[in-house]
């Protein structure tokens, strides 16, 4: 059984075009919660914020951000679909929008969503998995997660963007160099290398263990047991 349809959730700041959060989940109030308290966490800075229409945003971002945010929704407006598209997947015209102040004094002339739209276009032509009404979608969840992972670490700090001349993370000041991918691979590395390090810490530490070391010390015949038994375990966990 599936997971059914998933939508991905971001947060893009439209100075330095970085993603500084994102999450994967059903279009509800949850999902909203998730991403809206994850970006609260990585500010530093009372910032504006602009969303769309969806109701779920406002709970989630008043329980997230309080009074310390600007905030507004840009609403846009659509009308009759063409007859040249009845039939097929094709979003309806937009005719308009609104721009509806929520929190704080938000400056209508930054309240916008064009960055991260444009974003999301850049996720749909980047990711194969995204594209519509085609057998290429994600068969598993996990892995649909995986290759998000993978694609907003390139975007933020790999790929230099063509209009700031540099990566999105380097316009943030997040790090002061360009990346690579030999970098991310690194990254994966390391956090096996812990990974594995935590593993064994536990193992070390379990009663079961102090149980073979206490044994150790008064037979010879069950240490080489006791240390083979240690070493297999070490084995399979790498």
């Amino acid at each position: 059984m599936g997971d059914g349809d998933v939508w991905t959730w971001t947060g893009l700041d439209a100075d330095s075009k970085l993603k500084i959060s994102w999450t994967v989940g059903a279009r509800d109030s949850d999902s909203a919660r998730v991403l809206m308290d994850d970006l609260a966490s990585r500010l530093a800075d009372k910032v504006q914020l602009t969303t769309d229409g969806h109701t779920a945003y406002l709970r989630a971002v008043d329980e997230a951000f309080g009074p310390g945010i600007d905030y507004a929704m840009l609403v846009k407006l659509y009308g009759e679909s063409p007859e040249s598209a009845k039939g097929r997947y094709s979003a309806a015209e937009c005719i308009g929008c609104r721009r509806i102040p929520v929190k704080g004094t938000p400056d209508y002339a930054h309240v916008a969503t064009s960055y991260v739209e444009r974003s999301n276009l850049s996720i749909r032509m980047g990711l194969r998995r995204f594209t519509r009404l085609t057998n290429a979608f994600s068969k598993k969840l996990e892995n649909h997660y995986h290759a998000l992972s993978l694609y907003f670490v390139f975007y933020n700090f790999v790929r230099i963007h063509k209009t700031l001349k540099v990566t999105p993370a380097m316009a943030a000041g997040v790090t002061d160099r360009l990346w690579s991918m030999e970098d991310i691979v690194g990254l994966v590395d390391d956090l096996e290398v812990a990974r594995i390090a935590g593993k064994r810490a536990m193992l070390l530490s379990s009663p079961r263990c102090h149980a073979d070391v206490s044994q150790t010390r008064s037979s010879p015949s069950r240490a080489l047991s006791s240390t083979g038994h240690q070493r297999k375990n070490r084995s399979s966990g790498s």
